[in-house]
């Protein structure tokens, strides 16, 4: 039998380890892909692909100990050289070769071109070939710039006291009533893949925990061929307790946004504006509000767009994509919350005053982001809520959380990738790790 009784040296180093040492004249190792080889004759610049950027390494004819043509795109190597330091170069340093291990090659020519920024080919072909596709410099950036957001709701929620919570995703029931779900066998019963964890936040509402939050899959059975649906979907949910408005939930989504831009964009604003060519800001606060009949009456009058009554307890998505330009007009703002939606346009857990659903969305840039709300915590209200839209057998499991006494709450959920896209200027296709839409299953 064998223990551990040390930790074995790590030997080459990562690219935030030699930028944190002093190595100048010294001789390191690093491990990576080599992304591109520029040969010039006695001299080549062999670029290394790393998870934290990019490593310039050159081959000096006669003194690297190694010949250049054995290696080629792609490969994996570990290289050994002399660290000089360049301001020229990806992180201000670069190696003199000495030695190259091959760690592995590629069986067969690339089917794209890797290049440094924006890949020059088509959108089908990236997700076709998504494992080469995010080898590129532009298309790895939306994932660590995606992290960042995450990273920054989740610090700003773990400050404010909020506990992560996982729900299942299988259920025999739908938060929105049936509508667009996918449906599947389970053991011999029907079952329904979950489009939100709106039930099982307020469950924990009425547990006791007061605030909870999820970073979980979504699933939505739309037939949805646009830039910004998908069927599958990562969502960020919240819930908390003792609210005494939905303003409550509205002013605490302001707050959590503009902390996690306060910190994303100034660290990533040279990257989006380089690979994106967008300039990003941090919205002031207070966000404008603005109710769906006063949003129809100005898109009017400013515009000349109407839209039929029968859509009007809601916004249609061409009243919502010219929200971004009626709020930069009237606010100067890329935010504008929309309030006062018609009841049959909201779900049955919304509480209602005066039968107006106490609500809201969040559009930024013309696209909706978030739905939130006071929910109905009240039991008798919130099963005459039900049985209006003929739901009672449907979320009767739901409605037993509430017989036993709960606090007023609300809650909100925002789309990572919708936000991401957003953020970047990009399709939901490129803004997802592997999309899913009604085409798309594999990769």
């Amino acid at each position: 039998m064998e223990f551990l009784t040390g930790v074995t040296k790590k030997e080459a180093l990562e690219i935030s380890e030699i930028l944190a040492g002093d190595y100048e004249g010294t001789n390191i190792k690093v491990r990576g892909a080599i992304h591109t080889i520029r040969d010039m004759g006695e001299v080549a610049f062999i670029v290394l692909r790393k998870r934290e950027g990019l490593v310039q390494c050159v081959y000096e004819e006669g003194k690297s100990q190694f010949d250049l043509r054995d290696l080629k795109e792609a490969a994996t190597v570990e290289v050994d050289g002399t660290y000089k330091s360049d301001d020229r170069a990806p992180n201000g340093f670069e190696l003199r070769l000495d030695h190259v291990t091959i760690l592995s090659e590629p069986a067969e020519p690339m089917p794209l071109q890797i290049s440094k920024y924006k890949l020059n080919t088509s959108l089908e072909a990236k997700l076709n070939n998504r494992a080469i596709s995010l080898r590129n410099l532009r298309e790895r950036a939306v994932f660590r710039i995606q992290e960042g957001i995450t990273r920054g709701f989740r610090d700003f929620l773990y400050s404010q006291g909020f506990t992560e919570i996982h729900t299942p995703k299988l259920g025999a029931k739908s938060a929105e009533g049936g509508a667009n779900l996918f449906k599947l066998e389970y053991f011999h019963r029907p079952a329904i893949l979950q489009q939100s964890p709106q039930f099982y936040k307020q469950m924990a509402m009425a547990a006791g925990f007061e605030r909870v939050f999820e970073v979980a899959p979504v699933f939505r059975a739309e037939k949805s061929h646009t830039s910004k649906h998908a069927t599958e979907f990562t969502g960020f949910d919240l819930e908390f307790s003792y609210i005494d408005s939905f303003r409550d939930v509205m002013k605490f989504e302001e707050d959590m946004i503009t902390d996690m831009m306060e910190k994303v964009v100034p660290k990533y604003a040279d990257d989006i504006k380089r690979l994106f060519g967008l300039d990003t800001v941090v919205p002031v606060k207070p966000f404008p509000v603005m109710s769906v009949a006063d949003i129809y009456r100005e898109l009017e009058a400013r515009y000349g767009y109407t839209a039929p009554e029968s859509e009007k307890g809601d916004l249609t998505t061409d009243a919502e994509r010219l929200t971004y330009r009626l709020a930069q007009e009237m606010f100067g703002h890329e935010f504008l919350f929309v309030t006062d939606f018609a009841a049959d346009k909201r779900p049955f857990y919304h509480m209602r005053k005066d039968g107006v659903p106490q609500g809201y969305d969040l559009i930024w840039r013309g696209v909706e982001i978030t739905s939130g709300a006071q929910r109905e915590h009240r039991y008798a209200e919130l099963c005459a809520n039900a049985a209006e839209k003929g739901l009672v057998e449907d979320v009767k499991f739901y409605t037993e959380f509430f017989r036993y006494g709960c606090p007023p709450h609300g809650g909100f959920g925002v789309g990572v990738d919708r936000l991401t896209m957003l953020f970047l200027g990009i399709s939901i296709k490129e803004a997802q790790f592997l999309f899913r839409g009604p085409d798309r299953l594999t990769p």
